[in-house]
Order: C-alpha cells, then sequence, then structure tokens
C-alpha cells in the first residue's frame, strides 16, 4: 500500500462526472492506497522540512455530493508519503511556484507527479515555443508596436491570450482592424505585468481543439473539444463540448517530437492541445480529460497513472 498525497482545489467542491483529479484519486483509493488530500494554501516549510494540513480520505465513491468522507486535519510531513500528485489548478503565479519549490524540497525521497521543478521550467505557453515547427505563428511580446505589426503580417486575423492564463480565460481574436488593441493591452497591464502571446488565427479550430493526453511520454488518446456557435474559444470551462476523436498522423508525429522529452522531464502526465495541423499549448499543471476521453474510447488514464506510480515506487496494494 502507497501513501500518496493529492496537493488540489477542494475534493468537496469537484463534479466526480468531469474532474481528473477526483478520477485518479479514486482508482488510488479503489486498490487500497492511503490516501490523503490538502490545499496549496495549507502547506508550510520549516528549517527546510514540508508540511502540511491534510486530511484522510476515509471514503470515495462516485455519487455527487456523498462523493467523499474525510478525517479530521492533522498536520502531516510530507515526507513521509510515497507520492504527491501536484494537481491545484492554475494561475500559474507565485503561489503556484512557490509551492513548486516547498514540493521539490521533497525529493528524491518522495515522488512528485508531475515534476515540480520541471512543471515550474515548462509555463503551458512557453514550453510549447522549444519545439520549432509545431506551433502556428506567435509572438511574445507587451509592446503595441509589436503586436500591430504581428496583425499586419498574418492576415489582420489574430488570437491574443494572457501568457499565464487558463481555460479560456481572457483570450481574444482581434481582426479587420486594430482600433480596439491599445484598450486591450492597457486591460491586460492592469491585470498582470507579463507579456502577451499573440498567435495567427487557425480557421481549424471551428473544427475543435483537441486534446491529446499523453502518459509518460505516449499518447494514450484524445478528445475533440468543439467551439459553442459565436465563439472561438473550445475549453469546456466556457461551453466548449467533448466530442470522441482519433488521433491522426500529425497528432502522433507531434507526439513523437514532444515525447522523449516530456519523458526526460518527468512530466508524466501532459495534455497538449491540437489545432488542425498545429501544436498551441502544452499542459502540464492539471490537465484535464480524463473522463471523457474513457467515456468516448474506454481508454483508462487513471489507471495507466497508478500502474505507473506502482511500478516507479515497486510497491502495489
Amino acid at each position: 500500500m502507497l501513501k500518496i498525497a493529492f496537493q488540489m482545489d477542494p475534493i468537496t467542491g469537484v463534479n466526480v462526472n468531469a474532474d481528473s483529479t477526483f478520477d485518479i484519486a479514486l482508482e488510488a483509493f479503489s486498490r487500497g492506497h492511503e490516501i490523503w488530500v490538502y490545499e496549496p494554501k495549507d502547506m508550510a516549510m520549516e528549517d527546510g522540512k514540508v508540511r502540511a494540513r491534510a486530511r484522510r480520505v476515509t471514503a470515495l465513491q462516485r455519487v455527487q455530493g456523498e462523493h467523499v468522507v474525510l478525517d479530521e486535519a492533522v498536520v502531516m510531513d510530507l515526507a513521509g508519503v510515497d507520492v504527491i500528485f501536484l494537481r491545484q489548478d492554475p494561475p500559474f503565479d507565485m503561489a503556484y511556484i512557490t509551492s513548486t519549490h516547498m514540493l521539490e524540497a521533497l525529493q528524491p525521497g518522495v515522488l512528485v507527479v508531475n515534476d515540480p521543478a520541471e512543471v515550474r521550467n515548462a509555463p503551458e505557453k512557453l514550453f510549447v515555443t522549444r519545439f520549432e515547427g509545431l506551433m502556428p505563428p506567435t509572438l511574445i511580446s507587451s509592446s503595441l508596436a509589436d503586436i500591430r505589426a504581428f496583425f499586419e503580417a498574418h492576415g489582420r486575423d489574430i488570437v491574443v491570450k494572457p501568457l499565464f492564463g487558463n481555460g479560456g480565460a481572457g483570450v481574444f481574436r482581434i481582426r479587420d482592424s486594430a482600433e480596439n488593441l491599445a484598450s486591450l493591452l492597457e486591460l491586460f497591464a492592469q491585470v498582470s505585468r507579463e507579456p502577451l502571446m499573440a498567435q495567427g488565427f487557425v480557421p481549424d479550430v471551428r473544427n475543435g481543439d483537441k486534446r491529446v493526453i499523453l502518459v509518460d511520454g505516449e499518447p494514450a488518446g484524445a478528445i475533440n473539444r468543439v467551439p459553442a456557435e459565436g465563439e472561438v474559444r473550445a475549453n469546456m470551462h466556457v461551453g466548449g463540448k467533448a466530442v470522441q476523436s482519433d488521433l491522426t498522423e500529425r497528432d502522433l508525429e507531434i507526439c513523437r517530437i514532444i515525447g522523449p522529452e516530456l519523458k526526460a522531464r518527468g512530466l508524466v502526465f501532459v495534455g497538449i492541445d491540437v489545432i488542425g495541423d498545429y501544436l498551441t499549448e502544452i499542459n502540464v499543471t492539471s490537465p484535464t480529460g480524463i473522463q471523457e476521453l474513457r467515456r468516448f474510447s474506454g481508454i483508462d488514464v487513471s489507471k495507466m497513472l497508478i500502474d505507473w506510480v506502482e511500478a516507479k515506487r515497486g510497491k502495489s496494494s
């Protein structure tokens, strides 16, 4: 039996039929592993030792509202667990980065999935730029002049988005006229100091934004997310609809290019976004899509992940 902790948002509030973290925890719990949960705000580091106010899961089932029973919180030395799943949702801000430093201090004694240092070093929209020829035309800049020039160079039709956003929040399509671009940049500047990402608009997004899930560098399967009518964003958080999808030869080619790097970095559970022939993001913080993939194809990523963890730790239930 392994002692497995999940660093996550409150488990009491998850959707049991959609949440990937819940699904992984349920798979581990069903095998008899000891499951604990805590939130990033519950962590502390004192004299180099990392602890958390954590709660043990005593019951877990796929019944919304009755899905979890928790013991009272106790202060736990995180060095005493076998595995930690790093699964809180972004934003990928300084609080998130701080938690990765704390988790890194637990290694190598504790297996952290995904590796916290590599999560920190692979911001989802920046990491993809390492792989030449896979992305649509892309600019990262805070300069209005740069973005205006990019707009003109790419058919006066671009997408602008925050560099560290998630779930489709703050994604804008700018086309035909850039008259509102200055105001948009001013709005973004009030929220954060980071540069923006601008990309040439990919019309294939109308056919969907495919989520491909990789486990230890190998493609497991894919779902497609189709934008709602009148929307350019396909994220399920903003009304995108998940539909069945197969892996194309281009999808597999992308996975062959990036897979070895993911594996080498300890990025075990990754979700990439593919629009048409283009890779647009590599999601390493808290990828989703596990439950939808199983419903459409029968592929069980949670089982794959717990199999991997058990093999890595040399223990099983």
